[in-house]
């Protein structure tokens, strides 16, 4: 081998070595993951959703980067729910009410007084009941991580306080868009009207609807009380919320990937659920200091006795989820 040929082979070499070190040297580009949300910054949801994006991106050493967007812009919950199905988005936190469609078994959470309380959901949600939802949800391709909050539902309107089911008839009561809730008002009594959420402070003030039912804190944060100032603790649905991650980007997590994951939503879970308890008792002295009137209801039992009918005509229409309405029931003492 002449000079001129070693001299040729040991800068290959060197530059075969540099190109070696290089590539070490350069960290794999992070997986960046969208999340979807609804709530405006500072909402307890937000709050969590955004501890749970800067979780797994600490325990995954930034092999994971997560970013969460919010207000809804990247579309509405049903298209974001079928988004994260497919595996266009990566996680998103979603009420279980639109889910339905996608995931039959979660109608069950929409039917009125399946829960005795957000306590009850909680300890049903955190065990096999939940487990069970999970599955379901696991084969239409998104993994719930974790249960949030989202309180209890109740009626008010701009006329009087609801005390007992004869209070509500002839009532124009604005529903979420899902027949059992048009199920539930006309089982009471009342005349139901499903309408986006965006367009209900607007037909409160024209007096196109009398009422609506929702949680306190989006009562208050809406600003409904400020034209429905009778709010009535009727606590007829207890809904609770899911921090899903999409199937296809969980399957693309290695072992101590998803088990970083999974830390990091119990983490959020846990946060979401006592900044909402939290905001909830704000909500509550801010609609009170503005003159909204909160009554309890009584007889709770007279409202849930008229729920019959909407229950039979679930079965009816899913026979294969009686045994799960029953075991939710049992499990509460039903």
């Amino acid at each position: 081998m002449t000079l001129n040929q070693k001299n040729s082979l040991n800068t290959l070499k060197l530059a075969t070595a540099a190109g070696v070190l290089m590539t070490l040297a350069v960290p794999a580009q992070a997986d960046q993951w969208r999340g979807w949300n609804i709530q405006p910054p500072g909402y307890p949801n937000t709050v969590a959703l955004e501890t749970f994006a800067d979780e797994v991106s600490e325990r995954t050493e930034g092999r994971i980067e997560p970013k969460v967007y919010n207000n809804g812009v990247l579309g509405d919950q049903p298209d974001a729910i079928e988004q994260t199905r497919n595996g266009a988005l990566d996680f998103g936190n979603f009420n279980m009410g639109p889910m339905g469609p996608m995931v039959p078994a979660a109608n069950v959470l929409s039917l009125p007084f399946i829960f005795k309380s957000e306590a009850s959901m909680y300890e049903a949600m955190d065990g096999e009941i939940g487990e069970r939802f999970a599955s379901a949800m696991e084969e239409r391709g998104l993994i719930p991580l974790g249960w949030f909050g989202a309180g209890s539902r109740s009626l008010y309107n701009s006329d009087h306080p609801v005390r007992t089911p004869e209070d509500i008839k002839g009532m124009k009561v604005r529903v979420m868009n899902n027949d059992l809730y048009v199920d539930m008002i006309e089982a009471l009594g009342g005349n139901a009207t499903p309408m986006a959420a965006s367009e209900v402070y607007q037909s409160l003030t024209t007096g196109v609807i009398d009422g609506a039912e929702n949680n306190l804190p989006t009562y208050e944060a809406s600003g409904h009380y400020e034209i429905a100032d009778y709010y009535s603790l009727t606590n007829h649905l207890v809904i609770p919320e899911c921090l899903c991650v999409s199937r296809s980007s969980w399957e693309e997590l290695s072992e101590e990937d998803q088990e970083a994951v999974k830390e990091a939503a119990e983490i959020a879970t846990t946060e979401q659920r006592e900044l909402w308890k939290e905001r909830t008792e704000v909500s509550r002295q801010r609609v009170l200091d503005a003159g909204v009137e909160i009554n309890e209801v009584p007889d709770k039992a007279a409202f849930q006795n008229l729920m019959q009918p909407v229950y039979d005509g679930f079965l009816e229409k899913y026979p294969d989820l009686a045994a799960l309405v029953a075991d939710i029931q049992t499990a509460q003492g039903n």
